[in-house]
């Protein structure tokens, strides 16, 4: 096998193969952010003309189809060659050049990341709402418990310090302990990416974990750079000078282990600076098992409300309660929604035009049909129910003047719309 290899390599095709292909590692290895965005670019022109000339109609279509396709493919291949690149510069044997490369590459990943992780979020089912609230059946419940975020938040925003202090501070410029500390942080940042992506990974969630599992790649690189480093200077004599516990500090295959070590009382600490704040003690477990719909959940919600209804009932369920002010649960087409005043006024006003004009209404329930439910696909959070509740309040005003001027008892005609249930808990 090794001689048929040895063959090969002579031929001259394969010679010039191999030549260009280290040619373009090396204009990689010197400008890796401008290698990445070209090849990027390249990759999802053709990969988007391919597309777009495979559909049948492609001549009849917009221009701007042409447009979204092409972002749309740059969208999914850069995260993918990044998190490839990542893998690479971590299997390959460390040198300087490298380093240099790798650096370029983790922080354009992290830049590029934490917008793009929000972005799939902002476009998968995913809400933030906690397990006891009632959701819609297209949705799931948030994966980690609002509760329990700042503790969340504060140990991604050490271990991402810890990071920046071991991969740009010079080595000789650390001192030992503090060297130590930033390890530890960066072991707690890992281990919660970790369990990001158990929580969510094995519900075919993998675009949002993209993001973690490269920043437990590069935790594991960056300890592998630290420990390099103490192992030259090791070598050049620098551990000697060194004496007690701060010898112990210097020596490159303690690192691991005292890092570790240290990671236990470094979260002790900011457990109890957290609980100062208001956090739980028990926040970092709370964040993953107070939840539903994912793997580590502990939580049973309460059952989901049917989605085909129309804009009203997402806002009615999906606003903030102190806004919306959802009055109870009521059926709509043998389903359960959840019922505000704003949703009882359209629906006793549709009514009424039902039985006034019928044709009238048959045309508007018509344009509503076309119009409501694409509009509802797009209120997937509280924010946006909000600013839809405002924005029909005008309309709600014109259907209240036109039931009192109408209607004999009004009041009656609202109270009644849907089936009453009991109030949903606050």
């Amino acid at each position: 096998m090794k001689d048929k290899l040895l063959k090969l390599q002579e031929k001259p095709a394969v010679q010039w193969a191999g030549k260009q292909v280290l040619k373009l590692w090396s204009r990689f290895l010197r400008r890796p952010i401008l290698s990445d965005l070209l090849l990027c670019v390249i990759v999802s022109l053709l990969a988007g003309l391919i597309s777009i000339f495979s559909y049948e109609q492609w001549t009849q279509s917009p221009f701007w189809d042409s447009v979204v396709v092409l972002l749309l493919m740059l969208c999914i291949f850069l995260p993918l060659l990044l998190t490839a690149e990542n893998l690479l510069l971590l299997l390959l044997r460390h040198s300087p050049e490298r380093d240099r490369a790798a650096k370029h590459v983790e922080l354009l990943g992290l830049a590029l990341g934490i917008p793009y992780t929000a972005f799939a979020l902002a476009l998968s089912e995913v809400t933030f709402y906690d397990w006891d609230q009632v959701i819609y059946d297209i949705q799931t419940h948030t994966p980690v418990y609002t509760g329990a975020l700042p503790t969340v938040a504060v140990i991604v925003l050490l271990s991402l310090a810890g990071y920046g202090y071991l991969r740009f501070v010079p080595f000789e410029k650390q001192p030992p302990l503090l060297r130590v500390l930033s390890m530890a942080a960066l072991y707690l940042g890992a281990a919660e990416c970790i369990l990001w992506c158990v929580q969510t990974l094995g519900h075919m969630h993998w675009f949002i974990c993209l993001l973690p599992a490269n920043f437990v790649v590069i935790a594991v690189r960056t300890v592998r750079t630290a420990i390099l480093a103490a192992s030259a200077a090791e070598e050049k004599g620098e551990r000697e000078k060194l004496r007690g516990f701060g010898r112990t500090l210097g020596r490159a295959k303690n690192l691991p282990w005292l890092a570790l070590l240290a990671a236990v009382p470094l979260l002790g600490l900011l457990v109890a600076v957290l609980t100062l704040f208001g956090q739980e003690p028990d926040s970092l477990i709370r964040a993953w098992t107070e939840t539903a719909d994912w793997t580590l959940s502990q939580k049973t919600p309460p059952p989901s409300l049917h989605y085909k209804g129309h804009y009203l009932c997402t806002v009615a369920a999906g606003g903030h309660r102190e806004l919306v002010k959802p009055l109870r649960e009521g059926k709509r087409h043998g389903e359960r929604i959840l019922v505000n005043r704003q949703l009882c006024i359209a629906n006793a006003f549709e009514q009424l035009l039902a039985e006034r004009t019928p044709r009238f209404h048959r045309a508007l329930r018509d344009f509503y049909d076309r119009t409501g439910y694409p509009i509802a696909k797009f209120i997937r959070t509280k924010a946006a129910a909000d600013v839809v509740y405002i924005l029909m309040k005008p309309l709600e005003w014109v259907f209240v003047f036109t039931l009192y001027l109408f209607d004999l008892k009004p009041e009656n005609r609202i109270a009644v719309q849907y089936p009453h249930s009991a109030p949903p808990a606050a």
